[in-house]
């Protein structure tokens, strides 16, 4: 009899902790968490000031090929760093990230959330103390940038996220945060970007299942363009946003 209370207990202490980690996932795709994100357009204030976007019809084409190059570039290092969330891959990951990007508006916009997502995090989580352990042992170091992508999937993977639900939350918080920018450059109404958010998630979808459970080597642009759009931003005469 005792053994089985025993057992019992076990398991409903199980059940909590997994019930509690599932509100600590859902909090990381909340946009309340302050990382940063909503600085930054990903070059669409640039596109709008370069008359690329001008009508809700240009603004779903670029958010379409921001999700491909997210999908193509960074959700590689999501997969890989979701699927080993340790110090010593996150440095191997962020150094190889830190090479591939050219953008140097990006690259920044990327070290800037980075850093914020990786201070919140070890704030926030303390049911996962390794994150404060990493961060605490890496600042300062020189041997870490900080790239916000190996950041995301490392703490996915400490969170308890499957490798598949990692990638596809970071299309998801990608999709967003662009919609949202749209939103604060009238581009689009509340409405509107609700709309569009909803409808574009299936094509995003496509694109997870596209660019998903690649290699490292395989992170490639597929939409050059964004990346020189996105480079213009800080020749902007007036800006809203941060890149």
């Amino acid at each position: 009899m005792g053994s089985e209370m025993e057992v019992d207990d076990g398991t409903k202490k199980h059940v909590l902790m997994d019930s509690v980690l599932q509100w600590s996932q859902w909090q990381l795709l909340d946009s309340i968490l302050p990382t940063g994100g909503f600085a930054h357009s990903f070059g669409l204030e640039a596109a709008i000031q370069a008359r690329l976007v001008l009508q809700p019809e240009d603004l779903r084409t670029y958010v379409v090929h921001v999700l491909e190059n997210t999908g193509s570039l960074l959700l590689p290092f999501i997969y890989a760093a979701a699927m080993s969330p340790d110090k010593q891959t996150w440095h191997r990951l962020d150094r190889i990230l830190d090479a591939t990007l050219t953008n140097e508006v990006g690259r920044k916009a990327s070290i800037t959330q980075g850093s914020a997502l990786m201070r919140v995090a070890a704030a926030v989580f303390t049911e996962v103390p390794s994150l404060k352990t990493m961060r605490d042992t890496s600042l300062g170091t020189g041997a870490v940038s900080f790239h916000h992508a190996p950041i995301f999937g490392l703490v996915c993977g400490l969170l308890g996220f499957d490798s598949g639900t990692s990638q596809r939350a970071y299309m998801f918080v990608t999709l967003r945060d662009v919609i949202s920018a749209a939103t604060r450059l009238n581009v689009v109404g509340p409405l509107g970007a609700a709309v569009l958010q909803h409808q574009v998630a299936i094509v995003a979808e496509d694109l997870s299942n596209k660019w998903m459970n690649r290699a490292v080597e395989e992170a490639c642009q597929t939409t050059p363009l964004l990346d020189t759009v996105q480079g213009c931003h800080g020749y902007l005469f007036s800006r809203l946003f941060c890149s």
